[in-house]
């Protein structure tokens, strides 16, 4: 009855104030909990593309006849154009896409292959084969390629040295040797984590499912293909797509084995291309440009494997 007179006098109904004062609580604590989020990203991505595209509209230019200093002017899509003109680009572009092609079904399958391996219990000591593949991870970039830059270098590795005795001529760093030395590099640092990944995915898989492929007589390995490696398909579509970014981006192995061979060059990839753009020529607004087709072009090929592995799940969903 009083609640009643009271909403009476206030004209308010009782039921939604707190409904509204708890999602403006609930608001306020996601915008706190976001609030850290949003400042890398703008921090760490959005400020740095900004500049990016910024300098990529500006170059260096000589006043009148090129007699005296440099001045930096506005040239507009000048420096883009030199980009994607420049043989050396386009040639570094097809460099990473053969390097794409090879690189990432290896670090899926394989991955994979490895982590059903493991949930299957067919291996024993599980924890230290986990260790094991998740270590090379744990090495840097820089040590990786420094290790199998020794490995690879003539005169003074012990795997070209063994081989030699029994009259077998290796070339890791051969003109057609080069780009897979490059992929094992890569794969040997970064398949231990997407093992990990890919086990995490199993085993959050409900047993009631395993259960019921054995009772209808599948086996081991029809259970592995059939059964688990689809349930799992978010994660392979999430280690496709972070593979891919990462591979689009390969600078540190091709850079290290450069002081062992001339098959690589200092443009061999877009990332070196950039690099020399910008501390070896000075050029930072043709690096900026090349920054952002960069860019653009991870953007559109992350957009791309996501709407076709939507598509592709709507239609085996049907």
């Amino acid at each position: 009855m009083a609640t009643t007179l009271t909403s009476a006098r206030t004209g308010k109904p009782p039921g939604p104030a707190p409904a509204r004062r708890a999602r403006r609580n609930g608001s306020g604590a996601a915008a706190v909990l976001m609030a850290p989020f949003f400042g890398l990203l703008v921090a760490v991505f959005l400020i740095p593309v900004g500049i990016a595209v910024w300098l990529s509209f500006f170059g260096a230019d000589r006043p009148g006849l090129g007699i005296g200093p440099e001045r930096t002017v506005f040239v507009g899509l000048r420096s883009y154009a030199a980009v994607l003109t420049d043989p050396t680009f386009l040639g570094s572009v097809g460099t990473v896409a053969l390097y794409c092609v090879i690189y990432i079904p290896l670090m899926v399958v394989c991955g994979l292959a490895l982590a059903l391996l493991l949930d299957s219990g067919a291996v024993r000591l599980r924890a230290v084969a986990q260790l094991g593949l998740f270590l090379p991870h744990a090495v840097p970039g820089i040590i990786a390629g420094i290790i199998w830059l020794y490995l690879y270098t003539p005169g003074i590795s012990p795997i070209i040295a063994l081989f030699a005795k029994g009259d077998i001529t290796l070339d890791f760093l051969g003109v057609h040797a080069v780009l897979p030395s490059i992929v094992n590099i890569a794969v040997w640092s970064n398949l231990g984590y997407n093992v990990v990944i890919f086990y995490a995915a199993l085993k959050a898989i409900p047993p009631e499912i395993i259960e019921a492929s054995v009772v209808d007589g599948a086996g081991g390995v029809r259970t592995a293909v059939q059964v688990k490696a689809p349930l799992v398909r978010s994660a392979i579509v999430m280690v496709a797509m972070f593979t891919l970014i990462a591979a689009l981006q390969l600078f540190t192995e091709p850079m290290l084995l450069s002081q062992s061979t001339p098959m690589i060059g200092s443009r061999y990839t877009p990332s070196m291309y950039i690099f020399d753009a910008a501390f070896t020529r000075n050029n930072y607004g043709l690096a900026a440009a090349a920054s952002v087709i960069l860019l653009i072009c991870t953007i559109a090929l992350s957009y791309g494997v996501t709407r076709w592995t939507n598509r592709t799940g709507e239609e085996t969903a049907r």
